[in-house]
């Protein structure tokens, strides 16, 4: 995704391109573009000038959007999710587990932490 952020607005990138570029095997890499494709992060263009691109601005493309992708929830456990909430098989009372007060404050800071870096903060850092 880093890779398709440093030419947003200038054009499309090939699988075989970005493969070499950051090292990747080709059909792993198809997958994941597929899987971004399917999200709506990324498109592709058939043809000599063609490949993929990216189709939000790098600003509006986060590693938390990134990690739900492909990792699922963010929360360390399922009745602290927000997206993929569950209650807990274990717990007698979420209002009063202990475990659940700090894995909130874990998530919500991982979460804020995540939403900052954005695509675009990754190209002006290198």
């Amino acid at each position: 995704m880093v890779c398709l952020a440093r030419v947003y607005q200038k054009g499309h990138m090939t699988i075989a391109s970005i493969a070499e570029q950051e090292n990747i095997p080709k059909k792993f890499l198809e997958q994941i573009l597929l899987e971004l494709k399917r999200v709506k992060l990324v498109n592709s263009k058939k043809g000599l000038a063609g490949g993929y691109y990216l189709v939000k601005d790098p600003s509006e493309v986060s590693v938390a959007d990134l990690h739900r992708i492909f990792d699922g929830p963010i929360a360390l456990a399922p009745c602290v999710s927000l997206n993929y909430y569950e209650p807990c098989d274990d717990c007698l009372d979420e209002q009063t587990c202990y475990l659940r007060h700090q894995f909130i404050e874990i998530r919500d800071k991982t979460r804020k932490s995540m939403s900052e870096a954005t695509l675009q903060r990754f190209i002006e850092n290198e």
